[in-house]
Protein backbone atom coordinates (compact mmCIF):
# COMPACT_ATOMS: atom_id res chain seq x y z
CA UNK A 1 0.00 0.00 0.00
CA UNK A 2 2.92 2.32 0.76
CA UNK A 3 4.39 1.77 -2.72
CA UNK A 4 0.97 2.29 -4.30
CA UNK A 5 0.44 5.71 -2.72
CA UNK A 6 4.02 6.80 -3.51
CA UNK A 7 3.57 6.39 -7.31
CA UNK A 8 4.02 9.72 -9.18
CA UNK A 9 1.14 11.20 -11.30
CA UNK A 10 -0.92 14.34 -12.06
CA UNK A 11 -3.19 15.92 -9.57
CA UNK A 12 -6.63 17.11 -10.58
CA UNK A 13 -5.51 20.72 -10.27
CA UNK A 14 -2.59 20.09 -12.63
CA UNK A 15 -4.88 18.44 -15.16
CA UNK A 16 -7.31 21.36 -14.99
CA UNK A 17 -4.47 23.83 -15.55
CA UNK A 18 -3.12 21.79 -18.47
CA UNK A 19 -6.59 21.52 -20.04
CA UNK A 20 -7.12 25.26 -19.65
CA UNK A 21 -3.75 26.02 -21.26
CA UNK A 22 -4.61 23.68 -24.14
CA UNK A 23 -7.95 25.42 -24.68
CA UNK A 24 -6.22 28.83 -24.70
CA UNK A 25 -3.60 27.66 -27.20
CA UNK A 26 -6.17 26.05 -29.51
CA UNK A 27 -8.43 29.12 -29.25
CA UNK A 28 -5.56 31.44 -30.11
CA UNK A 29 -4.54 29.29 -33.06
CA UNK A 30 -8.14 29.13 -34.29
CA UNK A 31 -8.50 32.90 -33.91
CA UNK A 32 -5.33 33.47 -35.94
CA UNK A 33 -6.55 31.03 -38.60
CA UNK A 34 -9.98 32.66 -38.85
CA UNK A 35 -8.43 36.14 -39.07
CA UNK A 36 -6.01 35.06 -41.78
CA UNK A 37 -8.78 33.22 -43.65
CA UNK A 38 -10.99 36.32 -43.55
CA UNK A 39 -8.13 38.51 -44.76
CA UNK A 40 -7.49 36.08 -47.60
CA UNK A 41 -11.16 36.19 -48.65
CA UNK A 42 -11.18 40.00 -48.48
CA UNK A 43 -7.97 40.22 -50.52
CA UNK A 44 -9.45 37.87 -53.15
CA UNK A 45 -12.54 40.09 -53.37
CA UNK A 46 -10.40 43.23 -53.62
CA UNK A 47 -8.31 41.66 -56.37
CA UNK A 48 -11.43 40.63 -58.29
CA UNK A 49 -12.93 44.10 -57.85
CA UNK A 50 -9.77 45.76 -59.17
CA UNK A 51 -9.76 43.44 -62.19
CA UNK A 52 -13.40 44.28 -62.95
CA UNK A 53 -12.80 48.02 -62.71
CA UNK A 54 -9.64 47.87 -64.85
CA UNK A 55 -11.33 45.64 -67.45
CA UNK A 56 -14.29 48.02 -67.63
CA UNK A 57 -12.26 51.18 -68.07
CA UNK A 58 -9.94 49.54 -70.64
CA UNK A 59 -12.91 48.33 -72.70
CA UNK A 60 -14.50 51.78 -72.65
CA UNK A 61 -11.23 53.47 -73.60
CA UNK A 62 -10.69 51.12 -76.57
CA UNK A 63 -14.20 51.60 -77.94
CA UNK A 64 -14.16 55.37 -77.43
CA UNK A 65 -10.91 55.58 -79.40
CA UNK A 66 -12.69 53.70 -82.20
CA UNK A 67 -15.70 56.04 -82.17
CA UNK A 68 -16.24 57.61 -85.57
CA UNK A 69 -13.86 55.35 -87.50
CA UNK A 70 -15.11 55.27 -91.11
CA UNK A 71 -18.56 56.46 -90.04
CA UNK A 72 -20.45 58.30 -92.83
CA UNK A 73 -21.35 61.96 -92.48
CA UNK A 74 -24.64 62.72 -90.77
CA UNK A 75 -24.50 59.82 -88.29
CA UNK A 76 -23.81 60.62 -84.66
CA UNK A 77 -20.67 58.70 -83.77
CA UNK A 78 -20.97 59.12 -80.02
CA UNK A 79 -24.16 59.73 -78.04
CA UNK A 80 -24.00 60.83 -74.40
CA UNK A 81 -26.69 60.18 -71.79
CA UNK A 82 -26.29 62.05 -68.51
CA UNK A 83 -28.39 59.56 -66.55
CA UNK A 84 -26.29 59.03 -63.38
CA UNK A 85 -24.92 56.41 -63.86
CA UNK A 86 -24.15 57.78 -67.31
CA UNK A 87 -24.63 55.86 -70.53
CA UNK A 88 -22.61 56.10 -73.73
CA UNK A 89 -23.40 54.86 -77.25
CA UNK A 90 -20.67 54.49 -79.87
CA UNK A 91 -20.65 53.92 -83.64
CA UNK A 92 -17.58 52.72 -85.54
CA UNK A 93 -16.62 50.59 -88.53
CA UNK A 94 -15.88 47.02 -87.50
CA UNK A 95 -13.54 46.58 -90.49
CA UNK A 96 -15.22 43.39 -91.71
CA UNK A 97 -15.68 44.61 -95.29
CA UNK A 98 -14.04 47.34 -97.38
CA UNK A 99 -14.87 48.95 -100.70
CA UNK A 100 -18.35 47.42 -101.02
CA UNK A 101 -20.85 49.55 -102.97
CA UNK A 102 -24.24 49.07 -104.58
CA UNK A 103 -23.88 48.45 -108.35
CA UNK A 104 -27.58 48.50 -109.34
CA UNK A 105 -30.38 50.84 -108.33
CA UNK A 106 -32.86 49.19 -105.97
CA UNK A 107 -36.21 48.71 -107.77
CA UNK A 108 -38.09 48.41 -104.45
CA UNK A 109 -37.32 49.16 -100.80
CA UNK A 110 -37.54 45.41 -100.09
CA UNK A 111 -35.23 44.44 -102.98
CA UNK A 112 -31.94 42.71 -102.30
CA UNK A 113 -28.76 44.74 -102.63
CA UNK A 114 -26.63 43.95 -105.65
CA UNK A 115 -23.11 44.93 -104.71
CA UNK A 116 -19.59 45.06 -106.00
CA UNK A 117 -16.76 44.07 -103.70
CA UNK A 118 -15.88 41.22 -101.35
CA UNK A 119 -18.66 40.37 -98.88
CA UNK A 120 -17.33 36.94 -97.91
CA UNK A 121 -16.72 38.12 -94.32
CA UNK A 122 -20.41 38.87 -93.79
CA UNK A 123 -22.76 36.37 -92.18
CA UNK A 124 -26.50 36.02 -91.92
CA UNK A 125 -27.74 38.05 -88.98
CA UNK A 126 -25.01 40.71 -89.27
CA UNK A 127 -26.14 44.28 -88.94
CA UNK A 128 -24.98 46.48 -91.80
CA UNK A 129 -25.15 50.19 -92.55
CA UNK A 130 -26.02 51.46 -96.04
CA UNK A 131 -25.21 55.07 -96.89
CA UNK A 132 -26.08 57.23 -99.88
CA UNK A 133 -23.18 59.74 -100.16
CA UNK A 134 -25.15 62.01 -102.51
CA UNK A 135 -28.23 62.38 -100.32
CA UNK A 136 -26.09 61.91 -97.15
CA UNK A 137 -28.66 59.54 -95.67
CA UNK A 138 -28.31 56.01 -94.37
CA UNK A 139 -29.68 53.35 -92.03
CA UNK A 140 -28.92 50.07 -90.30
CA UNK A 141 -30.45 46.81 -91.48
CA UNK A 142 -30.11 43.10 -90.73
CA UNK A 143 -28.70 40.85 -93.44
CA UNK A 144 -30.93 37.78 -93.69
CA UNK A 145 -29.11 36.04 -96.54
CA UNK A 146 -25.65 36.49 -98.07
CA UNK A 147 -24.76 35.38 -101.59
CA UNK A 148 -20.98 35.58 -101.99
CA UNK A 149 -21.10 35.05 -105.78
CA UNK A 150 -22.80 37.20 -106.98
CA UNK A 151 -22.42 39.75 -104.17
CA UNK A 152 -26.04 40.00 -103.11
CA UNK A 153 -27.36 40.91 -99.66
CA UNK A 154 -30.97 40.23 -98.71
CA UNK A 155 -32.87 41.95 -95.89
CA UNK A 156 -36.23 40.20 -96.01
CA UNK A 157 -37.25 40.97 -92.42
CA UNK A 158 -37.00 44.75 -92.77
CA UNK A 159 -37.56 46.89 -95.89
CA UNK A 160 -35.32 49.94 -96.14
CA UNK A 161 -36.71 53.44 -95.77
CA UNK A 162 -36.12 54.22 -99.46
CA UNK A 163 -34.49 52.82 -102.61
CA UNK A 164 -30.74 53.28 -102.56
CA UNK A 165 -29.01 54.14 -105.86
CA UNK A 166 -25.83 52.95 -107.53
CA UNK A 167 -22.77 54.08 -105.58
CA UNK A 168 -24.33 53.73 -102.15
CA UNK A 169 -21.79 52.45 -99.63
CA UNK A 170 -22.26 49.28 -97.57
CA UNK A 171 -20.37 49.28 -94.25
CA UNK A 172 -20.28 46.80 -91.37
CA UNK A 173 -20.75 49.49 -88.75
CA UNK A 174 -20.84 48.56 -85.11
CA UNK A 175 -23.12 50.19 -82.57
CA UNK A 176 -22.49 49.48 -78.89
CA UNK A 177 -24.02 50.99 -75.78
CA UNK A 178 -22.49 50.79 -72.28
CA UNK A 179 -24.48 51.33 -69.11
CA UNK A 180 -24.74 50.15 -65.50
CA UNK A 181 -27.59 47.78 -64.63
CA UNK A 182 -28.34 48.31 -60.93
CA UNK A 183 -32.04 47.37 -61.05
CA UNK A 184 -32.07 43.72 -62.14
CA UNK A 185 -30.05 42.70 -59.07
CA UNK A 186 -29.39 45.69 -56.76
CA UNK A 187 -26.87 43.68 -54.73
CA UNK A 188 -24.81 42.96 -57.84
CA UNK A 189 -24.70 45.97 -60.20
CA UNK A 190 -23.02 45.24 -63.52
CA UNK A 191 -21.46 47.01 -66.46
CA UNK A 192 -23.52 46.02 -69.50
CA UNK A 193 -22.66 46.12 -73.20
CA UNK A 194 -25.47 46.15 -75.76
CA UNK A 195 -24.61 45.53 -79.41
CA UNK A 196 -27.17 46.70 -81.95
CA UNK A 197 -30.53 45.03 -81.26
CA UNK A 198 -29.02 42.11 -79.33
CA UNK A 199 -29.86 41.59 -75.64
CA UNK A 200 -27.45 43.36 -73.26
CA UNK A 201 -24.50 41.26 -72.12
CA UNK A 202 -22.66 41.45 -68.80
CA UNK A 203 -19.17 42.86 -69.31
CA UNK A 204 -18.01 43.33 -65.69
CA UNK A 205 -19.56 42.51 -62.32
CA UNK A 206 -20.02 44.82 -59.33
CA UNK A 207 -19.61 48.08 -61.24
CA UNK A 208 -21.63 50.70 -59.38
CA UNK A 209 -21.16 53.91 -61.35
CA UNK A 210 -20.13 55.35 -64.72
CA UNK A 211 -19.45 59.02 -65.29
CA UNK A 212 -18.39 60.71 -68.53
CA UNK A 213 -17.34 64.23 -69.35
CA UNK A 214 -16.63 65.46 -72.85
CA UNK A 215 -13.89 67.97 -73.59
CA UNK A 216 -14.99 70.11 -76.54
CA UNK A 217 -12.91 71.66 -79.29
CA UNK A 218 -13.63 75.04 -77.70
CA UNK A 219 -12.05 73.93 -74.41
CA UNK A 220 -14.70 73.28 -71.72
CA UNK A 221 -15.72 69.88 -70.38
CA UNK A 222 -19.46 69.18 -70.41
CA UNK A 223 -21.75 66.32 -69.41
CA UNK A 224 -23.59 66.29 -72.75
CA UNK A 225 -21.94 67.73 -75.89
CA UNK A 226 -24.05 69.72 -78.38
CA UNK A 227 -22.84 67.43 -81.20
CA UNK A 228 -20.37 64.58 -81.31
CA UNK A 229 -18.25 66.45 -83.89
CA UNK A 230 -17.20 68.88 -81.16
CA UNK A 231 -15.73 66.18 -78.87
CA UNK A 232 -11.94 66.01 -78.59
CA UNK A 233 -11.45 64.05 -75.37
CA UNK A 234 -13.61 61.88 -73.12
CA UNK A 235 -13.00 61.70 -69.37
CA UNK A 236 -14.09 58.28 -68.07
CA UNK A 237 -14.84 57.62 -64.40
CA UNK A 238 -15.77 54.13 -63.21
CA UNK A 239 -16.52 52.82 -59.71
CA UNK A 240 -16.66 49.25 -58.44
CA UNK A 241 -17.14 47.42 -55.18
CA UNK A 242 -16.46 44.03 -53.64
CA UNK A 243 -18.81 41.10 -54.17
CA UNK A 244 -19.73 40.85 -50.47
CA UNK A 245 -20.20 43.25 -47.60
CA UNK A 246 -17.50 43.59 -44.95
CA UNK A 247 -19.24 44.41 -41.63
CA UNK A 248 -15.94 45.62 -40.13
CA UNK A 249 -15.42 48.12 -42.95
CA UNK A 250 -16.85 51.62 -42.50
CA UNK A 251 -18.94 51.59 -45.69
CA UNK A 252 -19.62 47.81 -45.60
CA UNK A 253 -18.34 47.45 -49.18
CA UNK A 254 -14.77 48.11 -50.18
CA UNK A 255 -14.71 50.31 -53.28
CA UNK A 256 -12.35 51.42 -56.03
CA UNK A 257 -12.57 54.39 -58.40
CA UNK A 258 -10.58 54.82 -61.58
CA UNK A 259 -10.46 57.72 -64.00
CA UNK A 260 -8.76 58.18 -67.33
CA UNK A 261 -8.85 60.62 -70.23
CA UNK A 262 -9.10 59.37 -73.82
CA UNK A 263 -8.34 61.44 -76.89
CA UNK A 264 -10.73 60.58 -79.70
CA UNK A 265 -8.97 59.78 -82.97
CA UNK A 266 -11.72 59.89 -85.55
CA UNK A 267 -14.01 62.73 -84.51
CA UNK A 268 -13.78 66.22 -85.98
CA UNK A 269 -10.92 65.34 -88.32
CA UNK A 270 -12.63 66.67 -91.45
Amino acid sequence: MKNFYNQKGFTIIEMIIAAGATVIIIGSALSVYLTQHKHMIVQDQISEMQQNVRAGIEELAIKIRMAGYNVPAGLEVLTAYNTNPDTIEINYDGGIIEGVTVDHDMPEVSSELSCTGDISSLSEGDWIYIFDPVAETGEYFEATHIQIEPAHIQHSTMPLSHRYPVGSIVIALRNVKYFVDNTTDPDHPRLMAKNMNEPPQIYADNITDLQFQYVLSSGPAVDVPPTSDMIREVIIGISGRTERRDPEFSNEYRTRNLQTKVKVRNIGIN
